[in-house]
Protein backbone atom coordinates (compact mmCIF):
# COMPACT_ATOMS: atom_id res chain seq x y z
CA UNK A 1 0.00 0.00 0.00
CA UNK A 2 1.36 3.55 -0.69
CA UNK A 3 1.87 6.42 1.48
CA UNK A 4 -0.47 9.31 0.41
CA UNK A 5 1.72 12.37 -0.50
CA UNK A 6 -0.35 15.84 0.37
CA UNK A 7 2.74 18.06 -1.35
CA UNK A 8 4.66 17.23 -4.39
CA UNK A 9 7.79 16.04 -4.66
CA UNK A 10 10.34 18.90 -5.68
CA UNK A 11 12.66 17.66 -8.44
CA UNK A 12 16.24 17.38 -7.19
CA UNK A 13 17.69 19.14 -10.22
CA UNK A 14 20.20 21.90 -9.32
CA UNK A 15 21.09 23.35 -12.61
CA UNK A 16 24.35 21.72 -13.59
CA UNK A 17 22.76 19.63 -15.76
CA UNK A 18 26.19 17.76 -17.62
CA UNK A 19 26.89 14.08 -17.22
CA UNK A 20 29.67 11.97 -15.76
CA UNK A 21 31.75 9.19 -16.47
CA UNK A 22 28.92 6.50 -15.52
CA UNK A 23 25.82 8.60 -16.57
CA UNK A 24 24.87 10.54 -13.84
CA UNK A 25 24.00 14.31 -13.58
CA UNK A 26 26.86 15.95 -12.18
CA UNK A 27 24.51 18.52 -10.13
CA UNK A 28 21.74 15.95 -8.62
CA UNK A 29 23.17 12.32 -9.35
CA UNK A 30 20.05 11.43 -11.22
CA UNK A 31 20.13 8.76 -14.06
CA UNK A 32 18.96 10.00 -17.42
CA UNK A 33 16.04 7.77 -17.11
CA UNK A 34 15.33 9.34 -14.20
CA UNK A 35 15.63 12.53 -15.13
CA UNK A 36 13.63 12.11 -18.15
CA UNK A 37 10.67 10.53 -16.41
CA UNK A 38 10.74 12.56 -13.26
CA UNK A 39 6.72 13.79 -13.35
CA UNK A 40 5.68 10.82 -14.44
CA UNK A 41 6.62 8.95 -11.42
CA UNK A 42 4.58 8.20 -8.18
CA UNK A 43 5.54 10.39 -5.19
CA UNK A 44 7.05 6.98 -3.40
CA UNK A 45 8.91 6.31 -6.72
CA UNK A 46 10.21 10.52 -6.73
CA UNK A 47 11.25 9.89 -3.14
CA UNK A 48 13.16 6.81 -3.94
CA UNK A 49 14.67 8.18 -6.71
CA UNK A 50 16.29 11.41 -3.93
CA UNK A 51 17.36 8.52 -1.17
CA UNK A 52 19.34 6.56 -4.84
CA UNK A 53 20.86 10.22 -5.21
CA UNK A 54 21.63 11.24 -2.03
CA UNK A 55 23.50 7.38 -1.69
CA UNK A 56 25.36 8.22 -5.12
CA UNK A 57 26.19 11.58 -3.73
CA UNK A 58 27.47 9.93 -0.32
CA UNK A 59 29.83 7.57 -2.65
CA UNK A 60 31.44 10.40 -4.84
CA UNK A 61 32.24 12.35 -1.87
CA UNK A 62 33.73 9.66 0.24
CA UNK A 63 35.86 8.82 -3.07
CA UNK A 64 36.77 11.88 -3.46
CA UNK A 65 35.60 12.32 -6.91
CA UNK A 66 33.81 15.86 -6.71
CA UNK A 67 35.12 17.05 -10.20
CA UNK A 68 36.76 20.88 -10.48
CA UNK A 69 33.55 21.20 -12.55
CA UNK A 70 31.48 22.66 -9.70
CA UNK A 71 32.36 25.08 -8.32
CA UNK A 72 32.96 24.66 -4.13
CA UNK A 73 32.38 28.13 -3.47
CA UNK A 74 29.15 28.79 -5.18
CA UNK A 75 25.92 30.07 -3.39
CA UNK A 76 24.08 26.39 -2.91
CA UNK A 77 20.07 26.08 -3.67
CA UNK A 78 17.89 25.02 -1.45
CA UNK A 79 17.60 21.96 -3.23
CA UNK A 80 21.29 20.79 -2.24
CA UNK A 81 19.39 19.96 1.15
CA UNK A 82 18.47 16.89 -0.02
CA UNK A 83 21.56 15.44 -0.04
Amino acid sequence: MEQLEFFNVPSPCVGVCSVDTKGYCQGCMRKREERFNWLSFTPTQQLHIIKLCRQRYRRKMANGKLGGDVEQTAPLSPQQDLF
